[in-house]
């Protein structure tokens, strides 16, 4: 099994949780990350060293990762295993996947890569490399039946952790928040490309926000190789005593805002599910943008946005990432409570619709492809 950042070693770490149950004896390893590991998985490489977004970002790391994945194939091929998942990362997986599948070796893919938001031109790769892919949202099976690729709807993991009404006063307590005051939470990714990028233009906006509305409170989860970046950014912002600092932790975060600025990917669809209103950031490398943008087929980027199909909750990409533009924005949302209201309930059907007991269904999907 592959996971090459850490919302693939989440997911990931909920499949490995129903397989285990399918399979008391499993064996499992790769590259994967603690929440993996926390399951019995053993990873020959951390995930961190696969995490990179940007395909000009890749091409700087190019020789490490296929270096990596290089050394992957030789040591699955030494020793062939029962089965290879790859969780998302499908630039790294499906390669591994097409040679792996030509030895006889059964492949999944959990995740389908987003053919429907960018590069189409993977249909086929897929269709040669994998011998099923589990889908996390309810329209891509039909998408790839169309296709010839055999596909289960499993749900979103993160839908099944995540209460449907989450406890916001209990988060708080549980990160020494105030019951009552007006947080907004700072969640500027989890790459260092991603903080690199966004972390101090979100703080700038903190900063903007704290003069004008000096009751609000700020709270930024990361991780423990990100932190010396986030607190540089802090610092370089002026805002060591106003931001709250949390290792970890992003869904009691998450849970304790009353809204959130937030960079594209997982974290989104996260927030989404605890119901709170955001405003969605991403900037990327100039180069990298340019090649992606040309292959984008839809209007958003953010997953609330494509999975409703409309633009709820607004986005700011490149130079539009500006501190003034991003304070702005999350003051309507403090300024609008009926809107609020309103974006719940879209919040609320879209996660009912993905909570779909992962574990089990992709469990099931597995022991099909195996015993074919």
């Amino acid at each position: 099994m592959v996971a090459a950042e850490r919302s693939g070693d989440m997911l990931a770490a909920l499949l490995l949780q129903g397989m285990h149950h399918a399979w008391p004896g499993l064996k499992a390893s790769g590259i994967g990350g603690p929440q993996m590991e926390a399951t019995g998985f053993v990873s020959h490489w951390s995930c961190d060293e696969l995490s990179v977004r940007g395909l000009v970002e890749a091409l700087w790391r190019y020789h490490h990762i296929t270096g990596i994945r290089q050394a992957l194939i030789q040591k699955l091929l030494a020793s062939p295993p029962d089965l290879y998942v790859g969780v998302d990362a499908s630039d790294f997986n499906l390669p591994v996947e097409h040679l792996l599948r030509t030895k006889g070796i059964p492949t999944v893919q959990l995740v389908c890569p987003s053919i429907w938001a960018w590069r189409p031109e993977r249909v086929q790769k897929i269709r040669d490399s994998v011998d099923h892919v589990l889908c996390i949202y309810p329209f891509e099976p039909q998408l790839l039946a169309q296709h010839g690729i055999e596909a289960t709807f499993v749900g979103h993991p993160v839908a099944d952790v995540i209460a449907l009404v989450p406890d916001r006063l209990q988060a708080r307590q549980a990160l020494g928040l105030s019951a009552k005051a007006t947080i907004v939470a700072l969640l500027p990714g989890s790459r260092p490309s991603e903080v690199k990028s966004l972390a101090l233009p979100f703080l700038e906006a903190a900063r903007l926000l704290h003069a004008q509305r000096p009751d609000l409170q700020f709270v930024l989860p990361t991780h423990a190789p990100l932190k010396p970046m986030v607190e540089a950014a802090i610092a370089q912002a002026g805002m060591q005593a106003h931001v709250h600092l949390v290792m970890g932790r992003s869904h009691e975060v998450q849970a304790a805002c009353d809204v959130a600025l937030v960079a594209s990917g997982t974290a989104t669809l996260e927030t989404a599910l605890h119901k709170r209103p955001m405003v969605i950031a991403y900037k990327m490398q100039w180069l990298s943008w340019q090649i992606a943008n040309r292959k984008r087929l839809l209007p958003w980027i953010g997953l609330p946005n494509i999975l409703c199909n409309e633009g709820l909750v607004p986005e700011f990409l490149q130079e539009q990432v500006q501190p003034q533009a991003l304070a702005q924005a999350v003051l309507r949302w403090l300024d609008d409570p009926a809107a609020v209201v309103k974006i719940q309930q879209r919040f609320a059907d879209l996660h009912l619709q993905l909570r779909q007991d992962m574990p089990t269904l992709a469990s099931h999907a597995i022991q099909k492809v195996l015993a074919t």
